[in-house]
């Protein structure tokens, strides 16, 4: 099993829920960097997993999407430069710890996740992504698990339509039907939730829909002759709101397993960063121990 996680969604949430008078000897912020070093340390010696991979944002609204459509990801405030700096030690306490990290300007966390999971299936490995984020809910097959650590929640493939409303396989298309406001992606206007669950349970998937498009007023829907002429005259931005949700999993990555392969962690490296963002010992005492459960390298390790 390979462990994908999607490290902004818990930066963010250390970012915004724990408080911020926690700070270096400097007087730097460290609050967002000490919950994410933290959960991390916990996920690991927990699960002690073999493979891991750990993807960041780096492009913050910008890269392919942002070229595609403009406004994507315009409602949100840019990072403020402290957010950006500590995202930069996260990043840092992962190569301390032994764990690969991965960022890129032109591809978000879940394509970078995406493209991972693609290339170690290609070897016959499954994947536990590791998120709180719906979005990544579609890289879910068989045999995959979608962990939301913080809410102490596990998916596998036959249960994501019970929590998401929409199987695997069908959440870019729901979200392109619906839009996702979080992102600044619009839909068809008047296609809520339910509208677009029942349309994708019809059809099985958005181009089946547009393919035959007119048998939308036979459905039970209310007002389903409305809902066929708002999907036909909002076709163009459904497909691009698709190419918007749609993760993708080609990013330029040369490699398989040993992209995610875990490495012993550097302890005086990390004690060393831990003393200047005034961390005191816990972590690093944590980082023994895991480091203590790979004396003899991979045969040590977790499944």
């Amino acid at each position: 099993m390979v462990y994908l996680i999607d490290a902004s969604v818990y930066v963010f949430r250390a970012w915004y829920a724990l408080p911020d008078h926690v700070r270096d000897p400097e007087g730097n912020p460290t609050h967002a960097l000490y919950g994410f070093a933290r959960l991390l340390c916990e996920l690991v010696e927990r699960r002690a997993p073999r493979y891991v991979g750990v993807a960041f944002d780096e492009s913050f609204g910008g890269g392919f999407r942002a070229r595609l459509y403009p406004a994507y990801k315009a409602n949100r405030e840019p990072a403020p430069p402290e957010l950006k700096r500590q995202f930069a030690l996260c990043r840092e306490f992962c190569r301390h710890l032994g764990l690969p990290e991965f960022a890129s300007g032109e591809y978000e966390a879940d394509d970078l996740i995406g493209s991972l999971a693609a290339r170690v299936r290609g070897e016959g490995l499954k994947v536990t992504i590791v998120t709180r984020d719906k979005d990544l809910s579609q890289l879910i097959g068989p045999g995959d698990v979608y962990w939301d650590y913080a809410g102490a929640a596990e998916y596998r493939h036959g249960e994501i339509a019970g929590r998401f409303g929409v199987a695997p396989a069908s959440m870019a298309d729901y979200l392109a039907l619906t839009g996702d406001a979080v992102d600044n992606v619009p839909g068809v206007p008047g296609v809520g939730p339910k509208t677009a669950q029942a349309l994708l349970e019809a059809f099985g998937s958005l181009d089946a829909l547009y393919a035959d498009l007119d048998a939308v007023v036979k459905l039970p829907l209310r007002g389903a002759r409305a809902v066929c002429e708002r999907l036909r005259a909002h076709r163009e931005a459904a497909y691009r709101a698709r190419e918007l949700t749609r993760i993708r999993c080609d990013a330029p990555l040369a490699g398989g397993r040993e992209l995610v392969r875990r490495r012993v962690p550097d302890l005086e490296a990390l004690g060393a960063f831990c003393r200047r963002q005034g961390f005191g010992d816990a972590l690093p005492r944590q980082a023994q121990r895991i480091a203590q459960r790979l004396p003899g390298g991979e045969s040590s390790m977790g499944p």
